[in-house]
Formats: C-alpha cells, sequence, structure tokens
C-alpha cells in the first residue's frame, strides 16, 4: 500500500519519539523539516489513534496498554450512567443563586450542568464546548466559555488562549471531571495540557469538589491534577465517600 507524503511523514515522527519515548515539537520540526502547525496537526492526529500523548511542549511515546487507555467522550457517555447522574443531582444542590461554577470536560461534569439548567442567576465558567452548548437555553445560567483550541476526545479547550482567560476569573465553586482516583497518586488525567487548565482553574476556585464514579476508582492515569487530600470533598457514588 503506497503512503501519503503526510502518511509518511507521521510514520516518520512516530518513529523519532518511539526511539526516545519523548520528543519535543521542535524536535519534531527539524526531523521532519515541517512547520509547527503541520507538526501539531500531525500530533493530533496520532494522539486520536492513542499512539502518543501530547505534552504542553510535545509528545511521549504510548505504548498502549490498552487498560487505562483514553476513550472518547461518546465512548464513555453511557458507563456508569445511573451513578453519574446521582452524582450530578448531588452537586447541583450544592449550588446556590448567585454563585460562579466551574466545569471541567467529562460525562459527569456534562451531566452536572444538565442537572444546573433550572438553576437562576447562576455563571457556569467551562473550557468544554459540550457543555457550553448544553446551557445555551438555561435562561438563569451565564456561560463564560474560556477560549483556546478544542480536544476532540474530551471537547475540552486547552492552550495558551484559554489559559490567558482562565487567570482573569474568580470561582466560587469548582466541580472536577477526572480520569483517575487514588490515594497515592491523586486525581488523575491522560492528558498534560487538560491538567494544566484544572490546575488553573483550581488555583481560581475557592471550593474544589472531584466528582467520579466508581469505574474510576483505583485507576491511575498519566498526569496528576491534584493530590488526593488538597480538594474541598469528593462526590462519588460510592457508599463510604461524600461531598462536603
Amino acid at each position: 500500500m503506497i503512503q501519503s507524503k503526510g502518511e509518511l511523514r507521521r510514520t516518520k515522527l512516530l518513529e523519532r519519539i518511539k526511539e526516545t519515548g519523548k520528543a519535543s515539537i521542535g524536535d519534531l520540526m527539524e526531523a521532519t523539516d515541517s512547520s509547527i502547525a503541520t507538526v501539531r496537526r500531525d500530533l493530533e492526529l496520532l494522539e486520536k489513534s492513542n499512539k502518543i500523548i501530547r505534552t504542553i511542549g510535545g509528545a511521549i511515546y504510548d505504548e498502549g496498554s490498552g487498560r487505562n487507555a483514553e476513550l472518547a467522550f461518546a465512548e464513555k457517555r453511557d458507563v456508569s450512567r445511573e451513578g453519574k447522574e446521582r452524582i450530578a443531582a448531588a452537586a447541583a444542590s450544592l449550588v446556590e443563586e448567585g454563585d460562579i461554577i466551574c466545569l471541567t470536560g467529562g460525562t459527569t461534569t456534562f451531566l452536572i450542568a444538565r442537572a444546573l439548567k433550572n438553576h437562576q442567576n447562576i455563571t457556569v465558567v467551562t473550557n468544554a464546548v459540550n457543555i457550553a452548548n448544553e446551557l445555551f437555553d438555561a435562561e438563569g445560567v451565564q456561560v463564560v466559555v474560556s477560549g483556546g483550541v478544542m480536544r476532540h476526545k474530551s471537547y475540552e479547550l486547552i492552550g495558551p488562549l484559554a489559559e490567558s482567560v482562565i487567570e482573569k476569573l474568580n470561582i466560587t465553586k469548582m466541580f472536577l471531571g477526572v480520569d483517575g482516583v487514588s490515594q497515592e497518586h491523586g486525581f488523575t488525567t491522560h492528558n498534560e495540557l487538560e491538567a494544566r487548565i484544572a490546575q488553573l482553574f483550581i488555583a481560581r476556585s475557592s471550593k474544589v469538589y472531584a466528582v467520579y464514579d466508581q469505574a474510576k476508582l483505583q485507576k491511575t492515569a498519566l498526569f496528576t491534577i491534584i493530590p488526593y487530600d488538597k480538594v474541598t470533598g469528593v462526590i462519588t457514588d460510592l457508599d463510604d465517600e461524600s461531598g462536603d
């Protein structure tokens, strides 16, 4: 089978990343004699195929163990749906009139957004375009979107534009979606850029609640967002843990 010019370039990129386990954008530009925009597009395509993991300065090789691989939003939307809806209802019950709420991306936080649609006089700040879209017709909810470049798997906006907006915000309560939860590694996510955005939101929030269903417990994704004991509380569908 004859490979296209783009496929040949991405094969070369992947080989370069695999050689040392990681590579910077500058290294990849030099290796393929490509522009920064081309390298970024190629990295996005390689990440979609689960061959690499994007980082702030480039990419690292993902050997793909499979069990903890990142799933797209559509693939995990209906997993543990009843538990996630209970979490969403509990989270929404903590929201009061006048609150400025932050929702990061995720299937549980998406359901929290849905549960907030009938609230009055609140503001929801999010970096997830599907959450913003869910709230577009909620008359009592003002929606603030961070801006940035969208990741297709999570619909989250990332990058310098998102960071510059978040640094100017003041948030009452944040609901943090995660990919893994453990005492040792804390609350984790698959993508470094999303972890960075979440950390900036945390720094601007008075209270931070991690929201997760039992399927996330004792799983660890690659990047730690925040240690386990540094959040205000957790909201989960487990009987032995509750939000505060």
